[in-house]
């Protein structure tokens, strides 16, 4: 019932509340093609975004034929599942799950991960769990200090904290993130960064008041009606916010504040596998996806970001191969180091032979690359860039 009432209150409040200009469409003017790029090193912009949890398997080969049944998946309507996402092949499959991801990104991008393309893309932390995983991500090495998922500031600098020490991106870095221990992961505390996660107020990420412009007033009071919402909802997890209202805050600011370091994290993918709900698991891959659809194509409507942003994807850890193993993940269980990665951008090679192994650890110093800073001289324990870029300017 609570499952039942949540999407109950989602479907008719929210989409009650907020008209679908808002929340799934773009004006029709902001949907044209971008101009042809112009060949550059590195873009201005760099936009990270983290599907927390999904596995390499969905992502390449759409959903798995053994988990879409009541017993290993938990799944209420088995035919209206096989319906939104079975299809003969896996490729098929794949479209059907991330349409998106399979249309514009990886045929305009690069991707590593697929074993069918003999390309393996591997944590280098030996916890496979989250916290572990996203500080890798962002700091670029495995610190073994790190072993649980507990509420403690990192003592490592992430490269969103580092880039914001640079002038030209000083104040101009945010993330927003579902999972309530980012603050901790990016030590807001230190770092003075602009962190909304978990369930946190939205709104106070716009300041407003009535001297403030029009469109800054609008987005703001945007944001504290979804907080309003969301304080009336269900929540399945205290820890973790519906992606839906982190999406929509990320969204927000950008239009508003233009920032040119964005991190976007999004959690119920590993939530719902937790739970063992491999229908929503699925749902909630399809909505990112959606999402990342709206947030590019909304980027490239704006001229601060077109053709001039890159897009950086990946999860933070993998998950079991088993009827019971994929709702969980751990050093216990075979194949949980195996994880994907995409980049998309003006300035991407996408042509010529791809390594055979890259590693999570390369994320931080890829962030920087992409806007033409050198991570790893100032933190020579990060791995190197991945090799995606024409030129790695150095500071």
């Amino acid at each position: 019932m609570k499952l039942q009432l949540l999407a109950w209150l989602f479907a008719t409040v929210v989409l009650t509340c907020f008209p679908l200009k808002f929340c799934t469409t773009l004006h029709a003017e902001e949907l044209a093609p971008p101009a042809t790029p112009a060949a550059s090193a590195s873009a201005s912009n760099v936009v990270l975004v983290t599907l927390d949890g999904l596995r390499w398997q969905e992502l390449f080969t759409g959903a798995d034929a053994m988990l879409m049944d009541r017993d290993a998946g938990k799944v209420r309507d088995v035919a209206a599942l096989k319906e939104r996402y079975w299809r003969d092949s896996p490729v098929e499959r794949r479209e059907q799950l991330m349409p998106y991801f399979w249309s514009q990104i990886a045929p305009q991008g690069i991707v590593f991960g697929n074993p069918e393309e003999a390309s393996r893309a591997v944590v280098v932390n030996n916890m496979h769990f989250s916290y572990p995983g996203y500080s890798e991500i962002l700091c670029g090495f495995a610190d073994p200090s790190i072993d649980s998922n507990a509420k403690k500031n990192n003592p490592n600098v992430t490269v969103l904290e580092w880039l914001n020490q640079q002038s030209s991106f000083q104040g101009k870095v945010a993330a927003f993130c579902s999972w309530d221990v980012f603050p901790y992961i990016i030590n807001r505390k230190r770092s003075g960064l602009l962190v909304n996660a978990g369930w946190e107020p939205l709104a106070g990420v716009l300041s407003s008041d009535e001297n403030s412009p029009a469109e800054l007033r609008a987005a703001h009071d945007r944001l504290a009606q979804l907080d309003r919402v969301a304080d009336q909802m269900p929540h399945v997890w205290d820890g973790v916010r519906y992606d839906y209202f982190t999406f929509r805050a990320a969204e927000e600011y950008v239009r508003i504040h233009h920032p040119r370091v964005l991190y976007l994290s999004l959690g119920e993918t590993d939530d719902w596998a937790h739970e063992g709900r491999y229908d929503l698991y699925l749902d909630s891959a399809r909505r990112n996806d959606d999402y990342i659809r709206q947030l590019w194509t909304r980027l490239q409507s704006m001229p601060q970001y077109r053709n001039n942003t890159t897009l950086i994807l990946t999860t933070d850890h993998g998950r079991g191969d088993g009827r019971v193993s994929w709702k969980s993940h751990g050093t216990d269980i075979p194949g949980c180091e195996r994880i994907w990665m995409a980049v998309l951008g003006p300035q991407v090679q996408t042509d010529g032979a791809k390594p055979e192994q890259v590693t999570q650890s390369q994320i931080a110093a890829t962030v920087a690359a992409a806007v033409g800073e050198d991570f790893v001289s100032d933190h020579p324990q990060a791995s190197p860039a991945l090799s995606v870029f024409p030129i790695a300017k150095s500071k």
